[in-house]
């Protein structure tokens, strides 16, 4: 099993920046991709972006490419989402996401962090 801690949500004025983090523990050697998803408020969870840990290769929904950005550090099994240019509709809780069984897409979640974009 894997578990993911994300940290560094909060209150930031439209415009601003914010970085995310997500440690990683456990099984982290079985972790095959990881992401980050997002839910606002009576709303369902989406995909913001996906990072592979084999290549580093990063990819976005449309609504923050450009704005946002996703790292790793493999060696300290930590996920990273730089966020720039927030808007009022980036406000959401933002969720870490493990792959971890081949065919289960997205099966280890962290508790996710509140981020909160003011006008």
């Amino acid at each position: 099993q894997v578990q993911l801690k994300e940290t560094g949500g909060g209150l930031v004025q439209a415009g601003g920046s914010l970085r995310l983090s997500c440690a990683a523990s456990g099984r982290t050697d079985r972790i095959r991709g990881m992401a980050w998803f997002r839910q606002a408020p009576g709303k369902e969870r989406l995909f913001v972006g996906g990072i592979s840990l084999a290549n580093g290769a990063a990819y976005y929904t449309d609504s923050v490419e450009g704005r946002f950005t996703i790292s790793r550090d493999n060696a300290k099994n930590m996920l990273f989402l730089q966020m720039n240019s927030l808007k009022p509709e980036d406000t959401a809780v933002y969720y870490c996401a493990a792959s971890v069984v081949r065919g289960q897409g997205y099966d280890n979640w962290g508790q996710g962090t509140q981020v909160t974009v003011s006008s």
